[in-house]
């Protein structure tokens, strides 16, 4: 099975297209749990274990374990192992180099951490992506339009009178040949996560920008699956890991995706009830 059939099915299991980002600020953490590294991990099992039945993925950033050394790699391994095998983990490195360096990063993620996911940089070419296609069942969003603001300082220049994140849409779904490509599309880009999402075929995107970022849940899941066609997934972070700062953390870690889960099932209900009332059958049609 492709690591994109893999992620479709777990959705449709769970009804979930949310992913929780797992990007352990010990600024932000409870503060009984932000002082030592068995403190962090409780914390973080704490949430993996109140959310992974009604999630899709869990997507831990590299950077807030690597700063920690090599206690850091050790713990982010530790988090991802308490990870149930019915739920992706997307490792986000935003990785992109050489090909010879590729596949030292590659190892790291995928033999050492052992995550089903990758995120990548284009910037280098598809040598720099393609040791990481050589791990069967895995998979690698490729970065194409992000959500901060500085997206626009390179990602919306036009070349040849098309921005250069289309160009990336374009040649990533030519690649997607044996479904292990996604592309990254911040929520903060609505109209151009539309258009996108229409040149990208079946490619899955992970979607950040929701929430603290700005990015609107409902625009997000309608313009990244075209109105529940396609696969996208809806990263949430601060919003589900800081839900609360007390002891009942994790409680409120599922009650808030068990929020976001009902306002995106409710509106595939509607769309799809609209989407049928607007039938030719539904309308004497023949």
């Amino acid at each position: 099975m492709s690591a994109a059939s893999k992620l479709k099915e777990i959705q449709e299991l769970k009804k979930s297209m949310i992913c929780v980002g797992l990007d352990l600020d010990r600024k932000k953490i409870p503060p009984d749990y932000a002082s030592s590294i068995k403190g962090m991990y409780d914390f973080a099992v704490s949430i993996v274990e109140a959310t992974s039945d009604i999630v899709a993925a869990f997507k831990p950033n590299l950077a807030f374990f690597e700063e920690l050394g090599a206690d850091g790699f050790s713990l982010l391994r530790k988090i991802i192992e308490k990870v149930p095998k019915d739920t992706v983990v997307i490792a986000d490195a935003k990785r992109g180099d050489i090909g010879n360096t590729a596949a030292h990063y590659a190892s790291a993620i995928f033999e050492y951490l052992k995550a089903d996911w990758v995120t990548l940089n284009p910037y280098m070419g598809y040598d720099s992506i393609r040791p990481f296609l050589e791990y069967d069942n895995k998979g690698a969003f490729i970065l194409c339009l992000t959500s901060n603001p500085g997206s626009r300082d390179f990602q919306f220049l036009h070349v040849l009178n098309k921005p250069v994140y289309m160009y990336v849409a374009e040649k990533v779904a030519y690649w997607n040949k044996e479904g292990n490509f996604g592309l990254v599309v911040g929520a903060t880009h609505p109209e151009q996560l539309r258009e996108i999402r229409q040149v990208s075929g079946d490619v899955p995107i992970l979607i950040p920008g929701v929430g603290a970022q700005g990015g609107n849940l409902e625009r997000a899941a309608q313009m990244g699956t075209a109105d529940f066609k396609k696969t996208a997934l809806i990263n949430v972070s601060r919003s589900v890991l800081y839900a609360s700062q007390g002891e009942d953390f994790a409680a409120a870690a599922r009650a808030e995706v068990e929020k976001l889960n009902s306002i995106i099932n409710n509106l595939q209900v509607k769309d799809t009830t609209t989407s049928e009332d607007k039938s030719p059958q539904s309308q004497g049609g023949q």
